[in-house]
Parts: C-alpha cells; structure tokens; sequence
C-alpha cells in the first residue's frame, strides 16, 4: 500500500506528526543535463495525494507491483512516473483506475523497512501524459509525453494573483496552529511562479479531484485563479473558526472571571458578616414567625426552606426557590380585615354611591346580618347582569368601602390561559402563581371583596378553559381547599366575597351559572337618571372641572331634554360625557368672568352639544285603522312600536317588512292563523283570505328587530285592518300569543312601560302574569298609567276594539 505522509499546509496534520522538511528545486520546466527520462517509464500508483513539479513528498509502498516498479526504476535512471488513484479503495489498479496526467519523479532515496516495506523519497520533476499503456504485469509501464505551462498573456494581471496567492497563503499559515512558522520562511524564499503554484496546490486541504484539475491545467492563468478562489475558501472557513474559537474562549474566561469575582465578594461578605444568603434566610424567617400557619403549611415551609440553606446562591434554581418562599410569608393566611357590622351605617354608604340597585344592596345587608348573629358564614358567590353603564363594577368598590374590606378587581374580559388563574407549576422557567392568589397577596387580606369583571367575555382555545378553572374558585363547597398549580398547597378562599359582572348570561357556560347567586340590574328610568345626574354625577363633574356648585346651575327640564335627545343607553355613561361637555363651556364662562354663574336654558343645548341625535317616539292623535302601538325593549331602555296592516285585493298573500326576525315573523303568521281559525267569531267573510293579501310592515327598516312580544299587538293590527276599525286611543300592548289565542309574559316590562310613560301612552295591555313586575316599579314612576291585565286574546280585542266575547 502506498500511503502518502501529510504536507505542511494541510490543516489536518495532528500535532505529534512527523514532518520532512520540503525542498526548493530548480524550475521544473528546465531538465537538468543529466536527466533523461526516456520514452517510457515504469508508473506508480498514489493514493489520496497528487505528486506536483517541483515538491518532495516521503511515500511508504507496500503494494508488490509498486515495489517491482520502484525497484526497476531505481536500477534504471531512478525515475518514476507517479498517477493518482481515481478510487482510493481499489487495492489492485490498473490504468483504467488511474488517471491519464500525472507528474514524472526523482528517486531521491529508497529506505527498506524491517516490516518488508519501502519508503521512497519522490521528487516531482516535469508534468506528463500517457500515450501508450506497454504493460500491467509484474508492474505498471507505459509510454508518455511530457507536458508544457501556456504563459499568461497579461503579465501584469497575473503577476498580482500570483502576489495575493503568496499573502493568502500566508495568513492561512497565521491562522493554523498546527502548521510549524519556518513554513512562512520557506513560502517567502519561493521566487519561481510556477513552482509557488504547485507547491500551494499540494498543500492545499481540497478534494483529490480538485487538485488533480489542478494538475491537468496547462493554463497559468486559468491555474492561478482557480488556486485563489480554493484559498478564499478556505481562508474564509479559517476566519469563521477562529471567530467562533474566540468567542467561546471569551465565554470561558468571563465565567471564570465571574466566578473568581463571586468567590472573591463572599469571602469578603463572610469576613464582614454580610451573607446576602444568611440575610434572605433571616428575613423569611422572620416574616414567617408572624404567620397564623396551620401544622401543614408549616411542614412545607421548613422542608422548602432548608432546600433553599443547602442550595449554591449563584445558581437559576436558587431565586426561583427564593421567590416561592417569599410568596408563602407574604400570601395572608387566616389574616382577616375586620368587617363593620353596623347596618345602618352600610345601607347609607351603599346609597351615598348608587342610587337604586336595590336587589344588589339587600343582599349584602342580610349576609352582613347573618354574619353579626353567626359570627362566621362562607361568602355568596354574587354575579351582577345588566346593560353596560348601570355601576356593576363601582359597585363593588361601594361594597368594599362599606365592609371596610379591602377592594380587588380582575378583568376577565379576552382571558384565553387556563394558568392565569391556576398558576403554572414552578419547574417551568418564569413560573408564576395564578391572578387570583398575585391579587390576595397584594391585598394583604384573605376576605377582601373580589369583583371578577366582565365574566361572561372570557375566551377558550388550546391553552385551556379559563371558565372551568373557575368552577373551583366560585363554589362555596370547593373554593375552601383552592389549589394553585405554583402555591402546591390548599389556599382558603371561602372568605373572599366574590362579585362577578356580565352584560349578558347566554355566554356563561351553565356549571358556572349555576354556582353564582344571579342579581338581575335593570336600565335606569329618565326619573332614575335625573336623580342620578342630580346626586352623583352633576357634583363629581363639577368637581373634576374645577367648578363650584354656586357657578353652575341646571335644571332638571334641561337635564330630562339632555337624557331624551343626546343619550340612548340604559346606563349614566353617555350622560356622564354630554354633562361634563356642559361643564366645559361652563368653566369658559366662568374663566373668563368669575362671578358669572352659568344657567344654560333648554334652547342653548343646541349650541353646547349640537343637533339632538336621537328622537323618542310620541303618540300621534287618530291613528287609522289597521296601525297598533307596541312595546320593544332594546340594550338602550325601552320604546314604543308601531305596527301597521293594510288590506288590499289578492289571493291571500302576507307580506312582512321592517327587518323582521324569525321569531317576530313567526307571531304575525300565528296571528293570522288564530284571526282565521275564528272568523266566524269575528264576523269574518268565509273567502276573505283567499280574495285580500295582508301586508303587515313595521317602520325604522334599518333597524333590525325580533322577539315574541309583539305577537299581541300584530294580531290587533291585522284584526283592525280587516274590520276597518281603529283601535282606542292611547293604548300601547305587549304580549306574545299562541294559537289557542292564550297571551304569555314577556320580559323587559319596566323599561316598556317608562317607555310608554315617555310617550304619552296613557293604558297598558298586558298579560296577568306580568303583574309582578309592574309592582316592582316605584309608584311615582308610573303615576297616570293605567294597566289592563289579560290572559287571552278575546280580552285584548275586546280591550282595543271593543269586540265582543267569543
């Protein structure tokens, strides 16, 4: 076998590799005098390695034909002609596995092995072709033709690649460790060209076919700038090692120096009795002296605690371990506000800060009740539902005050994590507990009064079910042993006095409805907001601007006309913003002429908040036949509905207008139904129906409406159209029907009937089960109404159109 020994410049030459020291010859081009190497040569075959013009290279032959052809060579004119291997696998070559180029070589020295082995000392001398194969047995022979470099023509050009393969060539030598400084010496006293470009070619850390190309090339220049662009490369590859070497050595050494440093500042801590870990240890301890633990918590803070004295404080597990001890002496266990009891007192806080909410308001008086004779009582689980504005989350502020309890509030609103209330478990990197325990730990205080807003808007995605989470904070049998995934211990939470908030219960999954006490909060009557405008938010704005009650006056006709033409909402919100728009041009007046008092009149509300947005309906006088007044209620309060019917020739068609919903459609269709199934009782024509189409419309088209509460009204409507009679004046009706012609309940009455009220509606027809919540309302708020109560639909149409019994 004919093994190569590793060059120089090769990086992948291992430190303790024994080097022969390469040896400048003259030009290979010139053959000395007493060089002939005749017609044919015996050839050699090399392994992984290309012999170039002009380098020494020590090769060990082991392979019988090798030896034979060394051998003969030697005898002859100790010249060889050396090809290269296509395959460095094949054991037994012959010339169909050698390439057609290769170098002619000197026989410098034969050394024989005591393995049996030779080692040979070549010297390339001069390029050559094969040109006839003479022999393959006992060794390798053949005929060859020598081969000769094509000189640049752009001297200059080439000259300067040959300069900047020297000084690349050079810093690739800088850059490799391994390769010893005298081969700088040696690269610096080549002055031949030709012989810089092989000797670099051989050295060079490329692929044997690559160099082989490089071989074959007869072009000097073609020759050169390939050999430059291989040491870009590996010039390239060099720079990025070193860069990487540097920076990991910079990493090391920082981390030593970190570490010394650290060492270094304990030692001297120690030496002054500063111990930042003896002072976190201490303070732990101290904080948790004062705690009123159970036998259980307390187990867990000694065994977490000697964790912590056992652990390195320069490692990541040390502040995590830290944090957690500091969440358990700093979350209040059995650490109560003390509740004030006196009933009296509450009630009139409560309703310094809200007007109404009576509902909300009684049930807090009778738990605080239970609370002064028991002593002792888990908290209800309250949740407030009402239109947006009518003071569900101030509420709790109002609750908190008057308990003399501390206040939390948390906005579900968008919450998608299940972890935000459990807590993540503290092998997690940046671990943290849930909201719910991160706010009673603010708190200071395990019975603060805890408003869980917007509950009915929390999402549900990948990550988990927030709203299943809170299963176990919101049930009074499970909220006792509450368990954070951080904390790893039972946390009580039957005390905390949790108030949830919702605009609407659709969206809140039923498990959860089910563990909270439901308090419904209706909109508020224009009577309502003028008492709310007057105590609450006429003073607070008068206060936020700057204003004195005595600089600025309304009315309450100014405040009723603001209500009714710039706001339409069930809550204060829209009125809190025109008031504080009034307030403004007030402290203009007032800035400029301080003892000008500012009493704006209703026909001035024009210029202070522009052109009146909305326009509430008014009964109108003489309604023809065929038109009826419903009641609606919508997000905004209550409104009155008008419904018209027109009968024209046909062939019994009804049509339906107005942005009907299928709920409404389906109660004209069931009013149609019923007038037709007691024609006969209603005086009738027994063809009517097949001869008239009926078109019932329902103005304000581009407002979307629907619910069964105008099922009443539609069949009175339908009912005076066909008997061309109109229907009592000023009377409004709401109710939905069934075919029997029974009338049910509906929802929303207070808000109708203050709507009615508005509009100068001065009778009510409405089922007998709606009752109850007309008896609910304040009796001056519906002062001059007067309410018929039905329970099917022969009495509504004896009511309105004076038909008799059926």
């Amino acid at each position: 076998m004919d093994i190569p020994i590793k060059n120089y410049l090769s990086h992948e030459i291992s430190d303790d590799s024994e080097m022969i020291p390469f040896v400048a010859i003259s030009d290979d081009d010139e053959i000395q005098k007493d060089e002939d190497f005749g017609s044919s040569l015996q050839i050699m075959p090399l392994k992984n390695t290309i012999l170039f013009p002009g380098v020494i290279l020590p090769i060990t032959v082991g392979r019988d034909k090798s030896m034979k052809a060394v051998a003969k060579a030697h005898d002859k004119n100790k010249f060889v002609a050396v090809l290269t291997q296509k395959d460095s696998q094949t054991e037994d070559p012959g010339f169909k596995d050698l390439y057609n180029i290769g170098t002619v070589a000197r026989i410098v020295k034969l050394l024989k092995m005591p393995d049996g082995s030779q080692t040979v000392i070549l010297q390339g001398r001069k390029r050559f072709e094969v040109s006839k194969i003479l022999s393959e047995e006992p060794s390798l022979e053949a005929e060859i033709n020598l081969k000769s470099y094509i000189q640049p023509k752009n001297t200059i050009e080439y000259n300067a690649i040959v300069k900047s393969i020297q000084e690349q060539s050079k810093r690739i030598i800088e850059l490799s460790p391994q390769i010893p400084n005298e081969a700088q010496v040696l690269l610096k006293n080549i002055d031949n060209d030709r012989f810089l470009l092989n000797f670099i070619s051989s050295n060079l850390n490329i692929p044997i076919e690559q160099k082989q190309k490089l071989l074959e090339n007869d072009d000097l220049y073609s020759k050169a700038e390939s050999l430059l662009m291989y040491l870009g490369q590996e010039l390239q590859l060099l720079e990025v090692k070193g860069q990487i070497e540097a920076k990991v050595r910079f990493d090391l050494d920082k981390q030593q120096r970190d570490y010394f440093l650290n060492q270094q500042l304990k030692t001297i801590q120690e030496e002054l009795g500063q111990d930042p870990q003896d002072q976190d240890i201490e303070e732990l301890l101290k904080k948790a002296n004062k705690k009123k633990w159970n036998k259980n918590v307390k187990a867990h803070f000694d065994k977490e605690l000697s964790k912590l004295q056992r652990m390195n404080p320069q490692v990541a597990e040390y502040s995590v371990q830290l944090n957690y001890l500091d969440l358990l002496v700093d979350l209040p266990w059995n650490e109560y506000s003390k509740d004030q009891y006196d009933l009296k007192k509450i009630r009139k806080v409560l309703d310094k800060d809200h007007y109404g909410l009576d509902k909300v308001k009684e049930r807090i008086i009778e738990h605080l009740a239970v609370l002064k004779l028991k002593g002792d009582m888990k908290a209800p689980i309250l949740c407030l539902v009402g239109p947006p504005g009518v003071g569900k989350t101030s509420l709790g502020k109002s609750i908190a005050t008057a308990l003399n309890r501390k206040f939390v509030r948390m906005s579900l609103g968008g919450l998608h994590d299940e972890s935000e209330i459990r807590g993540h478990r503290k092998t997690y990197i940046g671990a943290m507990p849930g909201r719910i325990l991160q706010s009673i730990r603010k708190a200071k205080s395990a019975n603060p009064v805890y408003i869980l807003d917007e509950i009915d808007k929390i999402g549900k995605d990948f990550r988990g079910d927030p709203s299943s989470a809170l299963l176990e904070v919101l049930d009074p049998e499970q909220n006792s042993t509450f368990h954070d995934n951080y904390l790893e211990l039972e946390y009580d939470l039957s005390k905390v006095l949790f108030v949830a908030t919702a605009n609407s219960m659709s969206s809140i999954q039923g498990p959860l409805l089910d563990r909270m006490e439901i308090i419904e909060i209706q909109g508020y009557s224009i009577e309502e907001k003028i008492e709310i405008a007057e105590k609450h938010i006429i003073p607070q704005q008068l206060e936020e601007h700057g204003l004195k009650s005595k600089q600025v006056k309304l009315t309450r006709q100014l405040i009723e006309k603001v209500i009714d033409e710039y706001t339409r909402e069930s809550g204060v919100r829209a009125l809190s913003r025109q008031v504080a728009a009034i307030m403004r041009k007030a402290a203009i007046r007032v800035a400029e002429n301080k003892n000008e008092i500012f009493e704006p009149k209703e026909d001035d509300l024009k210029s202070i908040l522009g052109v009146h947005r909305y326009n509430n309906d008014i009964y109108q006088e003489n309604l023809p036949a065929g038109v009826s007044i419903g009641l609606a209620w919508t997000s905004m309060g209550g409104d009155i509905l008008y419904i018209e019917t027109s009968i024209s020739k046909g062939k019994g068609k009804l049509t339906l207008t107005g942005n009907l919903g299928d709920v409404m459609k389906e109660s004209a269709t069931t009013a149609i139904s019923f007038v037709k199934s007691h024609s006969t009782e209603l005086e009738i024509e027994e063809d009517f129906f097949e001869t008239h189409d009926i078109h019932i419309h329902i103005p304000e088209g581009a407002i979307p409406k629907d619910g069964p509460s105008a099922g009443i009204t539609m069949l009175t409507a339908v009912c005076s159209a066909i008997k061309k009679k109109p229907i009592k004046s000023h009377l409004a009706m709401t109710g939905e029907i069934t075919l029997r012609g029974k009338v049910l309940p509906v929802g929303g009455i207070k808000e109708k009937i203050l709507a009615a009220k508005r509009a100068g509606i001065t009778q009510i027809i409405l089922c007998k089960e709606n009752k109850p919540h007309i008896e609910e309302i304040q009796a001056d708020h519906i002062q001059g109404l007067q309410f018929t109560y039905v329970t099917n639909m022969q009495e509504v149409l004896q009511n309105a159109l004076g038909v008799p019994e059926f």
